[in-house]
């Protein structure tokens, strides 16, 4: 694979003037701006697989992966001014990058390459949320996701029962995946340097995910967390005509003192 292309193009802050690409905190963009880092992440990939990578912005990660992988890369951005400034990338990628113009939350990110696939992206922090969920609906399509995060999400994603973090995210993550902590970088990294500080995470599929009702334990995670403070014979009220009977002393649970196997067995039992 010849990389000399892609090495020798300008650097990130010569792409993002000349492109104007100023930071748009409404889409909840930082550019990471170090190669080195870039490609830091780009290692935490699965080699050989096809790769979506979400939100590329200048493309600092998108060089990462190129030149870290062999295989190919379709890009999904929102920004037009960003996707436009991706175009000498693709030249120089010589066909390995796919850029699509549009909105990671409206379309079906594993519909645009054959699977099983990589997710990999610095997820826009006021989205990030939103599009891990949605992924966790196609996780039988995918290999694994390299992910950034500010730091409290990733802690929420693999939170233990009978922790501050633990809830609806961390049991539904953890029941789909093997949660993995890469690292984490400073704000300084980035540019704007945002307030909080980012975790890159590694979530891998169990082989088992599929045979989890992602519907039944949404339902069941949403009614147990929407009154976390009382005990489940309250909060569960109303999915227990749904439930088979269940044994007083786990009533006498609160939500947050579950453990993702029990949420996993009464999803699997609720009638939806």
């Amino acid at each position: 694979m010849d990389k000399s292309a892609i090495l020798a193009l300008p650097p990130l802050r010569e792409v993002i003037g000349a492109a104007r690409l100023s930071a748009d905190k409404r889409l909840g963009q930082n550019f990471l701006m170090d190669l080195n880092l870039t490609r830091k992440i780009a290692r935490q990939v699965g080699q050989g697989r096809v790769i979506v990578e979400i939100g590329p912005g200048p493309g600092g990660l998108t060089r990462a992966l190129l030149l870290e992988h062999s295989g190919s890369v379709f890009a999904v951005e929102k920004d037009p001014r960003a996707v436009a400034a991706l175009q000498p990338l693709v030249e120089a990628a010589a066909g390995r990058l796919t850029v699509i113009e549009g909105d990671a939350l409206e379309m079906d990110v594993c519909a645009l390459a054959p699977s099983p696939l990589w997710i990999a992206g610095n997820l826009p922090y006021n989205v990030g949320t939103a599009i891990v969920l949605k992924l966790f609906h196609k996780i039988q399509h995918v290999a694994g996701m390299t992910l950034m995060f500010q730091r409290e999400v990733a802690e929420r994603l693999a939170a233990k029962p009978s922790t501050p973090a633990y809830g609806r995210l961390s049991v539904v993550a953890q029941a789909l995946c093997r949660i993995e902590k890469c690292f984490d970088l400073p704000s300084s990294a980035f540019v704007p340097p945002p307030s909080i500080v980012s975790r890159v995470v590694r979530l891998i599929p169990h082989d088992e995910a599929v045979s989890v009702s992602l519907a039944a334990l949404e339902t069941l995670t949403k009614v147990a967390f929407g009154q976390r403070r009382k005990m489940l014979r309250r909060s569960l009220e109303p999915l227990l005509p749904r439930l088979p009977r269940l044994e007083e002393d786990f009533l006498q649970q609160r939500a947050e003192d579950v453990a993702v196997a029990e949420y996993v067995a009464l999803a699997r039992a609720l009638i939806i």
